[in-house]
């Protein structure tokens, strides 16, 4: 057992201490592994938001996270007595100091996950679903998490604790931290939630398995374990009956996951439900950026930002621009960007501020790009340079066979398509005219007559995949 523990403990090849706020208060304790893999987690410990468990709940899982080259970071975050800030705010701080020192200490900045226990797995969720692109982990993993903020079907003093008294008493924030409400498709990160079935503090129906439920529902990758006993609070404690087969399971998961390699070609996504993948089951692993992922290879890094009903118009009834995903993209600095947009664009209702369609369109360009928002010289159209980036390709809309939802086939056809074009002309952008390739196509499509089938995004996966790669 000596030998054991001496071989483990030599897995660490080293630990320090960083305060994340000016007067100490709070902390994150690092563990980095001899042999680093370039994959780090950031541990949240359990308890109730009164009290911080980080022994079984935080460090001790170091020697095993370290035996597998993963670096680990332990946030002994403040608590929040009301202020839900303080905690959040630490851990995200935490958050931002590894990917900020990722090439000091081995890790790949997009492969950092975050790890927490009851209260901290509620608080690894929030973070997970709540926080901005730069600081939102790549995965979670949620030991028996408190999910919901109603404290009628969740650990009361978590709840309490969180939001405050005051707090539990506006449903509006109890629904917003109750993190299944916050799940969204393709921007929350991949989970994996762990829980014994006989938990006692925290129930796993209302709690765990909701948590799960959303992420499935929305197509995430997500994966739950759920071991007969072990009751609350076993976190990595070698007592736990199933703890070998827990860190298998652990260990299985994380070696599953597909990790965007360092310096690969980022490739952004951007559009309606089409991009988003309405009526494709588990569309974030089989809609078409994720056909696109596989075609490209792993020197790729394809993210969807789709969005379903979105509008190119910012008057539409749901603006693209207004949503967290654009947002996402804009921040994801992408190498290449796909925009597909237009075809909601269509309908009565948005069409009738179809003057403002070009200029939404230029405003997304030049947002993406500031520097083709230069004034042009006199007698020379903008150019997009070869070297600047992002590259943007510009999808037209595929062919309305039914309308659906209102949706004009006609307007897309000879009003939404030639405006495309015309600032793709203007800008120096490359199009792909999904509209003619589909124009014999409704055998790829829904029957619905406007969203792509399998063999449609397929289609569109492989002409995406043609214009990247010249």
């Amino acid at each position: 057992m000596l030998l054991v523990a001496a071989l483990a403990q030599a897995q660490t090849a080293r630990k320090f201490t960083l305060n994340l706020t000016d007067d100490g208060k709070a902390q994150m304790v690092c563990f980095l592994p001899a042999t680093p893999s370039g994959k780090a987690i950031v541990g949240v410990p359990g308890g109730g938001y009164s009290v911080l468990s980080n022994t079984h709940e935080g460090y001790l899982a170091s020697e095993w996270l370290n035996g597998q080259g993963i670096s680990y970071f332990v946030v002994n975050y403040r608590l929040p007595n009301g202020d839900r800030t303080l905690p959040i705010s630490d851990v995200e701080n935490g958050i931002r100091i590894v990917r900020d020192s990722a090439a000091v200490w081995g890790i790949n900045p997009h492969d950092v996950g975050i790890m927490g226990f009851s209260a901290g797995g509620h608080l690894a969720s929030v973070i997970s679903t709540h926080a901005a692109f730069d600081v939102r982990p790549d995965f979670s993993i949620l030991f028996y998490p408190v999910i919901s903020m109603d404290e009628a079907v969740s650990h009361k003093w978590s709840c309490r604790n969180f939001l405050g008294e005051e707090g539990q008493k506006n449903p509006e924030l109890v629904r917003d931290f109750s993190t299944q409400n916050a799940v969204r498709r393709h921007l929350t990160p991949p989970a994996l939630i762990i829980m014994a079935s006989d938990d006692r503090l925290v129930p796993p129906v209302t709690n765990g398995v909701q948590y799960y439920s959303a992420m499935r529902n929305a197509g995430n990758e997500c994966a739950m374990y759920i071991y007969p006993t072990g009751d609350h609070g076993f976190g990595f404690g070698p007592w736990f009956k199933y703890h070998d087969q827990m860190l298998t399971d652990i260990g299985n998961w994380l070696n599953a996951r597909h990790t965007p390699k360092q310096g690969a070609v980022k490739v952004a996504c951007i559009g309606n439900s089409i991009t988003d993948g309405h009526g494709i089951e588990m569309a974030p692993q089989y809609g078409y950026p994720a056909l696109l992922q596989k075609k490209l290879g792993d020197g790729y890094w394809v993210k969807n930002f789709g969005v379903s009903g979105r509008t190119m118009l910012n008057k539409g009834d749901f603006p693209y621009m207004n949503e967290m995903a654009w947002k996402d993209a804009l921040a994801f600095k992408p190498d290449i960007v796909v925009i597909k947009l237009g075809t909601n664009d269509s309908k009565p209702q948005n069409w009738q501020h179809s003057a403002e369609f070009k200029h939404d369109l230029q405003q997304m360009i030049t947002s993406l790009r500031p520097d083709l928002a230069q004034p042009k010289k006199k007698g020379k159209k903008k150019a997009a340079a070869d070297t600047a980036t992002p590259k943007i390709i510009l999808c037209t809309p595929i062919p309305a066979f039914k309308s659906s939802w209102d949706i004009n086939e006609n307007i897309i056809k000879n009003e939404i398509i030639p405006i495309e074009q015309e600032v793709a002309r203007e800008y120096g952008l490359q199009v792909i005219d999904l509209h003619t390739l589909f124009a014999d196509g409704e055998q790829m499509v829904q029957p619905d007559g406007i969203h792509p089938n399998e063999k449609g995004v397929q289609r569109i996966a492989e002409a995406v995949g043609e214009a990247i790669r010249k």
